[in-house]
């Protein structure tokens, strides 16, 4: 029975990576259809990789949002990763950050970099591409890559204006700044923040 590479990943219980990996090792073998599609020979690679053998790894769901005011999509954002990782069978871990996306030093981030890195995950689910950060989040899919690791961001084809995109990283850098010159719960950053969120509604 010839299936395609999804079909034999669900199976296995692994990525469409770890597949390709395997195949450039020699592990396991495909066919190609006339159109270059992988075809795998299912009986074939259970009887060689029987689930008990199996090294299992864990998926990881990452969510984020900028404020405490945020919270609401914070939940929303965990629901939406908990029932995509449970309608593919993947047994996962959701890593959630409070924090602005310049922000590189959030306890999350800096816990999802360390599993990156340790090997222990096959895939990074995320909502939207700038839940992980606002600039730099191509450093996190390099790192993924090297280390064979399948990212997978659910609303692709979901995009912002250039507007909007401008509008909110403008906010997250000065919110950055304000709460440093003045402290982020100070009365006087509130005030700057809240004239700042208005001005943006005008453009």
């Amino acid at each position: 029975m010839k299936v395609s590479i999804g079909k034999i990943a669900k199976e296995l219980g692994v990525s469409r990576v770890t597949l390709r990996r395997w195949e450039a090792a020699g592990k396991i073998k495909s066919e190609r259809t006339p159109k270059g599609h992988r075809r795998y020979d299912l009986l074939k690679i259970l009887g060689a990789f029987p689930r008990t053998q199996i090294c299992h790894k864990n998926t990881i769901a990452y969510a984020r949002v900028s404020s405490h005011d945020q919270k609401n999509d914070l939940v929303r954002q965990v629901s939406v990763l908990e029932s995509f990782c449970a309608a593919n069978g993947w047994t996962y871990e959701i890593i959630q950050d409070l924090g602005s996306g310049l922000n590189y030093h959030k306890r999350g981030l800096r816990k999802l970099i360390q599993s990156i890195c340790s090997g222990k995950i096959d895939r990074l689910i995320l909502t939207h591409k700038d839940r992980l950060l606002r600039f730099g989040a191509e450093l996190i899919f390099s790192l993924c890559e090297q280390f064979g690791i399948e990212v997978v961001i659910i609303n692709k084809t979901e995009s912002s204006t250039f507007e909007d995109d401008l509008v909110q990283d403008v906010l997250e850098i000065i919110t950055v700044f304000s709460a440093r010159l003045y402290g982020a719960r100070s009365r006087k950053n509130q005030k700057l923040l809240e004239a700042l969120k208005e001005a943006a509604k005008t453009i």
